[in-house]
């Protein structure tokens, strides 16, 4: 999963960092409203933590810019413990949930995992397409009811395309998903081609049918049609 946190406070933006990256998140961080409008409008994300006091405005604008330019990612408020009005009208203004200073890292993780539950999975931790079967608690894929071993980016990238499915996703928007947005300065994208090599190639191995088809010059398609 993507995370955007967009913080001012240094020391808690790192640890935000730093807590989710332990949990295989990619996570990027903004420190500004401006940061924020840039990344907003330039890559996608799965969640975005928003701090409502900014040193340059106020975090509620951001719901609002993001509403004008049909921004759809989910928003985790972060507010200070006696601004209920804010967090209020953050809910109000389209957040999806709300978190109070000080907070613990793990309920931040916990409220996030919840949000992208309801969000992109039906309120399921269980995705099942015919054959396949992701558990999103425990990182495990199932073929038919059998474990078959994967990586944890493997089981991220089989994640995006059944969420997508029948989607052409490029080899960009791959890698910005699984790597975070560094990869827009690389000018070779074959570790997706292998990832995505490898991933057919075990689903295959387990029984599995190969749903994954390459679009060329464009990128991959999550087949849901293919018999």
């Amino acid at each position: 999963m993507k995370i955007l946190a967009i913080e001012d406070n240094e020391e808690l933006a790192s640890s935000i960092y730093d807590y989710l990256a332990h949990e295989n998140y990619i996570c990027e961080l903004a420190y500004n409203m401006d940061q924020a409008r840039e990344k907003l409008l330039f890559y996608s994300y799965d969640c975005i933590v928003l701090d409502i006091m900014l040193p340059d405005g106020n975090g509620l604008e951001l719901l609002h810019f993001m509403k004008s330019e049909h921004i759809q990612s989910p928003i985790l408020i972060v507010s200070a413990k006696g601004a209920l009005d804010d967090r209020i009208q953050g809910l109000e203004s389209g957040a999806d949930d709300y978190l109070t200073k000080p907070f613990y890292l793990p309920e931040l993780h916990a409220r996030l995992r919840a949000i992208h539950r309801r969000k992109n999975l039906d309120g399921n931790s269980i995705v099942s397409f015919k054959e396949i079967t992701l558990n999103t608690n425990t990182f495990e894929l199932q073929i038919y009811g059998k474990t078959v071993d994967i990586t944890k980016k493997e089981f991220e990238l089989l994640l995006y395309f059944l969420v997508n499915k029948n989607r052409v996703i490029s080899r960009q928007a791959i890698a910005n998903h699984l790597w975070g947005d560094y990869t827009d300065n690389l000018s070779n994208l074959d570790f997706v081609y292998q990832h995505v090599k490898n991933l057919r190639k075990k689903i295959n191995h387990a029984g599995g049918e190969d749903y994954i088809s390459t679009v060329y010059g464009l990128g991959y398609k999550f087949n849901i049609h293919k018999t």
